[in-house]
């Protein structure tokens, strides 16, 4: 059996439609998923760059992909009122419902992403809204205290310092792969696919220089 980390953060339509791909995506296959919540923003923030909802031309064809990807593998996605949202206290809130030093399971991770994606449109920063979240979730700890949001900077330092550059991600046997169109590619590295055996996977993105802008 082999062990994946799913890099998410619920404020991302892409990570929602992986998180509800994934089971069917990697059927017949043997592994273990580990939910690793993180900072989408400290992602950004780290490599300069701004999200795809922050950028006019390229937010409509972002909400336009994502509506026709849902219908087309079946899955709920109702806009959020607002988008971009600050989605930290649904990350804390979904590590505070584990142990210390450990994971939120899937069960916790559905209801954090249907929160946002599954709930007719409503706003996914409403406080009676995420009160009533928590109360069903029933978290172990405080998902406002300093452990809980240590553990959220210390998920989103390590997700940067294994080259993840954003959401969702899913680690296994040490590769990345970025992207909801990537589970078929983590897929075949599950079942053997011999490409990954070889040289191809480091060959592909060997370094070719160019130019480079400046400024």
């Amino acid at each position: 059996m082999q062990r994946l980390a799913f890099h998410f953060d619920p404020v991302s339509p892409y990570a929602w439609l992986a998180f509800d791909a994934l089971p069917q995506a990697l059927e017949g296959c043997s592994y273990w998923v580990d939910y690793r919540p993180l900072l989408f923003a400290g992602l950004l923030r780290h490599h300069g760059q701004k999200g795809p909802a922050e950028i006019g031309p390229k937010r409509d064809w972002t909400y336009r992909q994502i509506a026709w990807l849902a219908q087309r593998q079946g899955s709920v996605l109702q806009m959020p009122a607002t988008h971009p949202f600050n989605p930290l206290p649904l990350l804390r809130l979904g590590l505070a419902c584990a142990p210390a030093g450990t994971l939120p399971n899937r069960r916790v991770v559905e209801a954090l992403f249907r929160f946002v994606w599954c709930s007719g449109g409503a706003e996914a920063q409403d406080p009676a809204r995420l009160a009533a979240l928590s109360t069903e979730l029933a978290p172990l700890r405080d998902p406002q205290g300093a452990e809980v949001k240590a553990e959220l900077r210390a998920l989103t330092e390590a997700a940067l310092a294994a080259g993840v550059f954003g959401v969702p991600t899913v680690e296994v046997g040490g590769r990345l792969f970025w992207g909801l169109d990537a589970l078929p590619m983590v897929a075949a590295q599950l079942r053997g696919d011999p490409w990954f055996a070889g040289p191809a996977w480091d060959e592909a993105a060997a370094p070719r220089p160019g130019v480079e802008r400046q400024g």
